[in-house]
């Protein structure tokens, strides 16, 4: 249970620090207001900081095609391009693709880490920035027919798309894939799946650890709801049991949602709470423990005082026990409060020292 409470308990500081925040359909594009405790920074701020260029485009996603959620497969990125880009046009660059957490837009996204401290260092690189926000408000970049194949978009239809519209080191040495919370999960699992595509991971307060499909409160009154209309007047933190259903337990015979709950009637679901845990990190690592020993580096870390503390200590101790070669990393802070400046002082000198140049 303190593995369900703890995931639920970190959601809710994600969910809380974006909610403040307009979305894409409400806010002027650029001009997004800097809230959540000032932790989100403005695209304009940011744009206005950099000598590169951040371009804002979409990438049709055939993977995501026919979810049966509806959301669309055209996909909202964010590119940055660093200062010589531009000047330099024989030059090309390794890339790094960033996954954002539940309930943020990519927008965010950019702010949140401030991708603007990349021009502190003298590598450069592409940083890629998808937006995975869906209709349950993340996709955990997942696999099914509810959300469409998110592991494929990232690593085959987005990888694609760059490679083929930008000057990039096209091979797995020169990519690198990393995350905060939801894409703390992505990171870890996209990675997996994809071991010839990228190169080195950085799990930044991995989500998903442990999904023990365990009744609770949220699970209770998601029960309740049976509409689509009623789920979007729910709050952020009351929508994540949707969106993990919508990813681990599809039901195509089950509409509106299309999912199935991990409880029935406040009772756990045997058949449901296990395909929970199948797509928990600590089960997954286990079957897919020789595709993370392809990777060059992995880097996790986590805040002493975040809720997902525990369950990050488990998954070093697991992927220890595996022998995957990894480093994990604890430091003062909560679940959000540091991810800007560990984007700044950690992962971006992880993928410098990494990466192919």
């Amino acid at each position: 249970m303190k593995y369900a409470l703890s995931l639920v308990a970190a959601f809710g500081m994600i969910v809380t620090l974006s909610a403040q925040q307009p979305t894409a359909a409400g806010a002027d594009k650029g001009k997004a207001q800097a809230k959540g405790g000032g932790l989100i920074r403005p695209l304009a701020d940011v744009e206005h900081d950099i000598k590169g260029k951040i371009e804002r485009i979409k990438v049709h996603g055939k993977s995501l095609e026919g979810n049966l959620e509806g959301d669309s497969a055209d996909r909202e990125v964010f590119v940055y391009l660093p200062p010589s880009y531009s000047r330099d046009t024989n030059k090309r660059y390794p890339v790094v693709y960033m996954l954002h957490g539940y309930g943020l837009h990519a927008e965010q996204w950019v702010g949140f880490i401030n991708v603007a401290s990349a021009e502190k260092y003298p590598k450069e690189m592409i940083v890629v920035m998808p937006d995975a926000f869906t209709v349950h408000n993340g996709s955990f970049y997942s696999n099914s027919k509810t959300t469409g194949d998110w592991e494929r978009f990232l690593a085959v239809d987005l990888v694609s798309y760059v490679d083929s519209h930008y000057r990039t080191k096209a091979n797995r040495a020169s990519r690198g894939l990393g995350g905060h919370s939801m894409g703390g999960y992505g990171t870890f699992r996209v990675g997996m799946k994809y071991p010839d595509v990228f190169s080195s991971l950085y799990s930044m307060s991995a989500g998903g650890i442990f999904e023990s499909g365990e009744s609770s409160a949220d699970l209770v009154r998601a029960e309740s709801i049976k509409t689509k209309e009623e789920e979007a007047k729910l709050p952020y933190t009351q929508k994540s049991p949707f969106a993990r259903g919508a990813a681990w337990s599809e039901n195509a015979q089950n509409p509106p949602f299309f999912l199935d709950l991990a409880t029935k009637d406040g009772k756990t679901q045997p058949r449901v709470a296990a395909k929970w845990q199948a797509n928990s990190l600590l089960v997954m690592v286990q079957n897919n423990a020789a595709a993370l020993k392809k990777m060059k580096a992995i880097h996790m870390d986590v805040g002493l005082q975040d809720n997902l503390l525990a369950t990050n200590q488990d998954l070093d101790q697991q992927l220890t026990e595996l022998g995957v070669k990894h480093n994990f990393e604890t430091y003062e802070g909560d679940h959000n409060g540091k991810v800007p400046v560990r984007f700044d002082t950690k992962v971006l000198p992880f993928f410098a020292a990494q990466l192919e140049f």
